[in-house]
């Protein structure tokens, strides 16, 4: 079977290992020893829990064909990519080794190069793993799976052999941040700007100030420092356009956002990315406050009850958690993006709350304290829950399916390879002989030297 690594983050190490030995050639594209070695220090480097194949080199190798074969069969067939969409994924490249080095300074002199040859160099990879990509995708694009297709899939599998799934929840919410009132945030206010003009008199560094006071708990340890690119979604628009107003080394006034009340200070800038730091202060709440968020959430639960209005409905209507309102308030798996959740994926208080509940039971107005220290109120749904049990068709039919078109796909492409591969140039040198999972490429290397 041909094992693909499209989902492979490339040139993702600091440095990387020189050889220049040629160990295979497709067309007119070749294959490096170096790019072997780098995939497989790339692939350990995704986490801990990475487990490399057996004879790696041998796999990785029989990637990198596939991807040469995908990119030469695109270009036959005109598949382009524009180069505003290569430019968009070497920026977001880019960012990525900024965020994990910490400053664009550093990263260069890490790589020894300019951010500009970076970009240079990782185009050509990137062009090639999106076109081998779009390759793959043509090929695939009619390939579906049938209920009797799944069924069959299914029965195929030993019995001892079904996994095993523990009780999965599905759970909604509706959440309300309590508004602070303005006596809070005019001293929030004051002190901000206390420590901006600290920062502006030579007094305190910014980012001294930032690991003292902000309550960011994403950037309060690296002094406030995030770097940013003024069209990235993820960033909230009011703190992108008070940054990129900044010249380098000045300090904004203070803002507002949702998550509460910043000052910025702009460090680099390069075009549409920079490098900031912030100071963030989450003004607090009086129980007044939160007892009028807690009387608003009990009116929606009273008209969801009473069947006036959906909780999906409500959900799009009031809900102002950015988390869950895109998932009609459904919490999600932060590993597989699933509705379906186990207990050990849902925050504390929300366990607490759920043992004294039944399916279809919707919790009265509750306060918490949210993953960024924010004071919040929310009502809770119990939409429905599994029991612990063995792999069946009627609970886990979808992520039977998924698997049933995974291996469907994988044939196909199997298929088409074994179809197409002796219409290409194939040259393997003889070191990898030794690799069984190559069986099919040898002969189409022994083609090649025939004609």
């Amino acid at each position: 079977m041909l094992i693909l690594f499209s989902g492979i983050k490339p040139y993702a190490q600091s440095q990387k290992i020189v050889a220049d030995k040629i160990i295979a050639k497709v067309g007119d594209k070749i294959i490096l020893k170096s790019d072997i070695d780098n995939a497989i220090s790339d692939y350990k480097n995704q986490g801990q829990d990475v487990q490399l194949p057996p004879n790696p080199d041998c796999a990785f190798l029989e990637g990198q064909l596939v991807q040469k074969i995908l990119v030469l069969q695109a270009e036959k067939d005109s598949i382009t990519i524009s180069d505003d969409d290569i430019d968009a994924l070497l920026d977001n490249q880019i960012r990525y080794f900024i965020n994990r080095y910490g400053s664009q300074d550093v990263l260069e002199q890490i790589a020894g190069k300019t951010v500009y040859q970076l970009k240079e160099d990782l185009r050509e990879p990137f062009t090639e793993r999106q076109l081998a990509d779009k390759m793959r995708n043509k090929i695939l694009e009619n390939v579906r799976i049938t209920p009797t297709e799944v069924k069959e899939y299914y029965n195929k599998i030993p019995k001892d052999s079904l996994a095993f799934y523990e009780s999965e929840l599905e759970v909604g919410q509706i959440v309300i941040y309590p508004k602070a009132n303005t006596d809070v945030e005019n001293y929030i206010t004051d002190q901000l700007l206390s420590l901006k003009k600290q920062v502006e008199s030579g007094q305190k560094k910014f980012a001294d100030l930032a690991k003292i006071y902000s309550q960011d708990p994403g950037s309060k340890d690296n002094g406030g420092q995030y770097s940013i690119n003024r069209n990235d979604k993820q960033w909230d628009p009011t703190f992108l356009a008070a940054a990129f107003k900044l010249k380098e080394g000045q300090v904004s006034p203070v803002i507002k956002t949702k998550f509460g009340l910043h000052i910025i200070q702009m460090v680099s800038r390069a075009g549409d990315d920079a490098v900031v730091r912030h100071i963030l202060i989450i003004p607090s709440v009086t129980d007044a406050e939160v007892k009028t968020a807690k009387q608003k959430l009990d009116s929606i639960r009273s008209k969801i009850i009473a069947g006036n209005i959906t909780f999906n409905e409500a959900v799009n209507k009031y809900s102002e958690d950015d988390n869950t309102k895109y998932s009609a308030g459904r919490i999600t798996s932060p590993t597989t993006g699933a509705t379906s959740v186990s207990i050990d994926q849902l925050d504390k208080d929300l366990v607490v709350n759920l043992k004294n509940m039944k399916v279809g039971d919707i919790t009265e107005p509750l306060s918490y304290t949210d993953d960024r220290g924010r004071t919040a109120v929310r009502i809770v749904y119990f939409i429905s829950q599994t029991q612990p049990h063995r792999e069946n068709l009627k609970d886990d039919y979808d992520k039977v399916a998924q698997r049933a078109l995974a291996e469907k796909k994988q044939t196909a492409l199997d298929t088409w390879f074994k179809q197409h591969i002796s219409d290409f140039y194939v040259d393997i040198d003889d070191q990898y002989r030794k690799c069984g999972n190559l069986s099919e490429w040898w002969t189409a290397n022994a083609n090649t030297a025939n004609k």
